[in-house]
């Protein structure tokens, strides 16, 4: 087996892995081209969402959201082990491209007409993605097993996806969310299967630095496509008056706070665990959990940021409270276990952010949405200065034990 330093034997040598030399595996222009398909589908998710703003609603799109984030994690394995440079894997992510673009055309109607076309459009991503690998792998190379076992679950998911898609809403929620689970929880337990075992995290002989980066620029792209709706919401007004462009400095400055808390505070030691980890196919693991938390998180802080552009000045309804005070909470609680696993502690500031956001939710019947909205922007500055000093209070300390 090889692992991330590079050392290799015979069974692991195959013509389409990556090549492991011990250098930072790069992102290569194949994954960012992939990548703009899910720019896409994380805007149709926030705008069905807007859209949709009641419990169904929400129950619905988390549904949809952690669908379009399996597909593109599952996608990221994949590349992290073989190489998106050779004309089969480049020909394999292109067309899981054109299907999660049919996927992510269909999400508007996934829950009506269009059930069955976003059912099938995932399942050829996910059962076709996985079933070409183990193709491509024989019976015999280190990682066949563990594709087969993935194969197994992914094929058991498709079973509720294809079955959801055919029968009413209720039951399509239902047997959806199975499916669901199927797909994100199975990997927390090695991807178990009758007469096949389960696989170890210290058989996931990943590039850490390459999955860090991946899942970073996934962030990017959320963060992205808030700012995009805050532009085009900023456009659609009439007038651009005294409290939009308020607004417009408040969706800002809570969108920078978020890419602070990410990018400021943790994205450089988040490479530096997983690389020196001595199972980083755990620390992967875990970056899978967590991340479709944090961006579910930015895709909700997105629709409240739509709402204070759109409404400054309309009253906040519960629907409205909870989302502009609930999508900064699930980010930073998300945030919180990130850090977790980056530093092996949950970071007091993030715990605080979500208590005073929650705070505020009592707060909402007497105020506008532009209050509203400068109120959970000023919390996650402040988040986001007490987080900055204590890390780098946290690598001054650490600089010394690093030179002794």
């Amino acid at each position: 087996m090889t692992n991330t330093s590079g050392n290799s034997n015979a069974p692991q040598i195959h013509p389409l892995l990556r090549r492991r030399d011990g250098h930072h595996a790069r992102v290569t222009f194949e994954e960012l081209f992939f990548d703009l398909v899910y720019v896409f589908a994380v805007t149709q998710l926030s705008h069905e969402l807007l859209t949709n703003l009641n419990l169904t609603g929400v129950i619905e799109t988390l549904i949809l959201w952690f669908a379009v984030w399996l597909g593109w994690q599952y996608t990221c394995w994949v590349t992290n082990w073989f190489d998106p440079e050779t004309p089969r894997i480049r020909g394999l992510i292109f067309a899981v491209m054109l299907a999660g673009l049919l996927m992510a055309s269909a999400i508007p109607g996934a829950f009506g007409e269009r059930g069955l076309i976003f059912a099938l459009a995932y399942v050829a991503i996910q059962v076709g993605r996985t079933a070409y690998i183990v193709w491509e792998l024989g019976p015999d190379h280190p990682l066949a097993a563990n594709y087969r076992r993935m194969l197994g679950w992914v094929s058991i998911a498709a079973v509720f996806w294809i079955a959801g898609a055919i029968v009413e809403h209720e039951a399509r929620m239902v047997l959806w969310a199975i499916a669901v689970l199927c797909e994100y929880v199975s990997p927390m337990f090695g991807f178990p299967m009758p007469g096949l075992g389960r696989s170890k995290t210290s058989d996931w002989t990943i590039e850490g630095a390459h999955l860090a980066e991946r899942c970073q620029l996934f962030c990017i792209v959320a963060l992205g496509e808030t700012l995009l709706a805050t532009g085009a919401t900023m456009a659609r007004a009439e007038s651009w008056d005294g409290p939009i462009l308020s607004a417009l400095l408040a969706t800002f400055l809570g969108t920078l706070a978020m890419w602070w808390l990410y990018f400021g505070t943790s994205s450089k030691d988040a490479t530096d665990a997983i690389t020196h980890s001595d199972d980083p196919g755990r620390i992967g693991a875990y970056f899978h959990y967590v991340h479709a938390i944090l961006v579910a998180g930015i895709i909700a802080t997105a629709v409240g940021n739509d709402l204070v552009l759109a409404h400054p000045h309309d009253g906040l309804k519960v629907a409205y409270a909870l989302m502009l005070s609930g999508g900064p909470a699930i980010y930073l609680l998300g945030s919180a276990v990130y850090k977790k696993v980056v530093y092996g502690v949950l970071p007091v500031s993030h715990m605080a952010g979500v208590a005073a956001l929650l705070a505020l939710i009592p707060v909402a019947p007497f105020v506008d949405l532009l209050t509203m909205g400068w109120l959970t922007t000023i919390v996650m500055l402040a988040t986001g200065f007490w987080e900055g000093r204590l890390v780098r209070k946290r690598r001054k300390t650490a600089k010394p034990q690093a030179t002794h």
